[in-house]
């Protein structure tokens, strides 16, 4: 018996492709995420911590859309820092600097895998569903909603317009984030990928890197 070429977990997953900076879900709906940055919030004085709350609130008050706040803590990876630091120790020609250098590369390994350092990254997916669209009948939605993912993939002038309408509000809440003093970057199809594949593969993910987009053979 021949066996799926598809992997069996995918089977799980709410997604069902990202292309073109954009998620499509099972449920035809579209998403895109922005990496946003931080702001050390116990440094600032009590004025600057009010201002701060204060343009939160009205953020989430001005908000007419559906969104998520993903917070994602990993392990710091600090593998290829000391990979440059490696190559360093081997083309440096000072025998001294190059047993300092050794002594300190093992020490903030050691650091890092005692103190169990980890790192916060911040996101906000932002969404856009197709079937809020009253202009439809009962019917076209109801047809979209048993096969959302083959109608997006097979009517490309369908899910432009969609994405375009997806990205209008990315754009309106990376505006209003920046008035709180907070950058944000739209992750593309690569880092899109990557994400997905470090919470999906949280420990596979440490050993095995995801390789280019362009390497990847995807099946039509």
């Amino acid at each position: 018996m021949a066996k799926s070429a598809h992997p069996a977990t995918q089977r799980y997953l709410d997604i069902a492709e990202i292309r073109e900076d954009t998620v499509i879900m099972n449920d035809g709906t579209l998403r895109a995420v922005l990496a946003v940055s931080s702001i050390n919030f116990a440094l600032k004085s009590e004025e600057e911590q009010e201002a701060v709350i204060a343009q939160y609130v009205q953020f989430l008050n001005t908000l007419d859309v559906p969104l998520q706040i993903v917070i994602h803590s990993r392990h710091l990876d600090i593998d290829p820092y000391l990979t440059k630091l490696r190559d360093l120790e081997k083309s440096q020609p000072n025998e001294l600097l190059k047993v300092q250098m050794a002594e300190y590369r093992k020490f903030v390994g050691e650091l890092v895998s005692l103190g169990d350092i980890m790192t916060k990254s911040f996101y906000v997916v932002v969404m856009y569903s197709p079937f809020t669209d009253r202009r439809k009948s009962f019917f076209d939605r109801l047809g979209e909603a048993f096969s959302p993912a083959k109608r997006l993939r097979l009517q490309g002038k369908m899910f432009t317009d969609r994405r375009e309408q997806l990205f209008q509000r990315v754009n309106a809440i990376a505006g209003a984030l920046q008035s709180m003093g907070l950058k944000s970057v739209i992750l593309d199809t690569q880092a899109l990928m990557e994400l997905f594949y470090r919470l999906y593969n949280p420990i596979t993910a440490t050993n095995e890197k995801l390789v280019e987009l362009k390497e990847l053979q995807v099946e039509s």
